[in-house]
């Protein structure tokens, strides 16, 4: 039984991308990479009727051509993907393939460029007008520059998307990315590009791959301010993140102007994540969400593409989270206090051997103290979200102390 009401006022059409061939995306069953919290994601959201929303155009991803890939990444990479995806047993460090975070597997082409043409997919749904929203939330390999993969990612479909919406004519596009790692393959991408803001809020990179996002990355010479990095320490919990975040997002969008949003929403940022050292909640990154599609229908008349990403609890994090994104972006979000599916519960216990969550929420506490309130030079984190303001906001002609 569904448990999202049918349709409501504030329901916002909606393109999801989901084919189960998606979860070709396999690194092989020991890496922390699991195709099966795509599968768990997509069946908690159908069990919870976001799905059948009427506002909800599902979407089948195709796989992107050679032809669409090259508008971010070179032949030649493209090439040494074809052949390691035909030779597993070959290996090409060069371009970062056959290597312990990105080994090779047979099929590596066709899977990595479906997930890629989910996100070129999207990317036309806004761009057509078709829905004014669209996620592929088997998307977000942001590690992935223009000729090398790089951290579980092979070719980068959030910088494709992002190139597609230019291409289309879209004049200024804002990419954020609040997975715990730095978003350094789209960074990379868009680096010189004015038309482009990249903001990633981020485990330092002193403590966590890939070892860059700090605060003085700001971009090339013809795009100085519009690569923006927070750079959070170890241990950061929601009402730290969330200040970071509402201390740096919403006032730059705002100064840029963004006709479309793209987002990456790893959830590797929780507290139960085993590959990061950050302690964010469900409900922390729920309200990032609201924020973003906020920011959306402030800025962009409801434009926005959203991604998945990192994410490594594939049980008891990743499929909330990720249905939580979904439901957002369809404009019905689900509270809280929502009760997990039954049947969703039964498939984990009978599958995975485990209890899965009985609630969308996990009651934690996310109230943050908003910048305006006081900078404190003794904080470890203001410290942080200081310096970025320092870096970029006279940049885009605001007063890093009080905008």
């Amino acid at each position: 039984m569904s448990t999202i009401a049918s349709s409501g006022p504030t329901a916002v059409p909606t393109s999801i991308v989901w084919d189960a061939a998606l979860t070709a995306y396999d690194f092989g069953p020991t890496h922390p990479m699991n195709p099966r919290r795509l599968d768990l994601t997509a069946r908690l959201s159908e069990a919870l009727g976001i799905f059948s929303l009427p506002q909800v155009r599902m979407l089948a991803a195709p796989v992107a051509t050679d032809e669409e890939l090259l508008r971010v990444h070179g032949s030649g990479y493209i090439a040494a993907v074809r052949a390691v995806s035909e030779d597993p047993g070959r290996s090409d460090p060069g371009h970062g393939l056959g290597t312990e975070d990105d080994p090779a597997f047979a099929g590596m082409h066709e899977a990595s460029a479906r997930l890629a043409g989910g996100s070129l997919l999207a990317a036309d749904a806004v761009l057509s007008g078709r829905t004014p929203r669209a996620v592929n939330f088997s998307g977000g390999m942001h590690h992935a520059s223009r000729d090398r993969a790089s951290g579980f990612c092979i070719y980068n479909d959030a910088a494709l998307a992002v190139q597609r919406l230019l291409d289309g004519g879209t004049s200024r596009v804002a990419y954020i990315d609040i997975d715990a790692h730095h978003g350094d393959g789209t960074e990379s991408i868009f680096w010189d590009d004015p038309r482009v803001l990249t903001v990633s809020l981020h485990e330092s990179g002193l403590t966590l791959f890939p070892g860059t996002g700090f605060s003085n990355e700001i971009g090339g010479p013809n795009a100085q301010g519009l690569s923006v990095n927070v750079a959070l320490p170890a241990r950061t919990g929601d009402a730290d993140w969330l200040r970071a975040f509402h201390a740096v997002v919403p006032p730059l969008l705002e100064a840029f102007a963004p006709e479309v949003i793209v987002s990456q929403h790893g959830c590797d940022s929780h507290r139960d994540d085993s590959l990061t050292h950050l302690r964010t909640s469900v409900d922390a990154q729920r309200e990032a969400a609201l924020s973003i599609s906020r920011l959306a229908g402030r800025l962009c008349d409801n434009r926005w593409i959203a991604t998945g990403g990192g994410g490594y609890s594939i049980v008891q994090v990743v499929p909330r989270v990720w249905s939580h994104l979904l439901a957002i972006a369809a404009g019905q979000p689900l509270p809280l206090r929502t009760e997990v599916p039954g049947a969703w519960r039964d498939h984990v216990r009978e599958v995975y051997g485990m209890d899965a969550p009985r609630l969308m929420g996990e009651d934690a506490e996310i109230w943050w103290r908003s910048w305006e309130v006081g900078y404190d030079p003794a904080n470890q984190l203001d410290r942080t979200v200081m310096a970025t303001r320092k870096a970029v906001f006279p940049l885009h002609g605001l007063d890093p102390w009080f905008d």
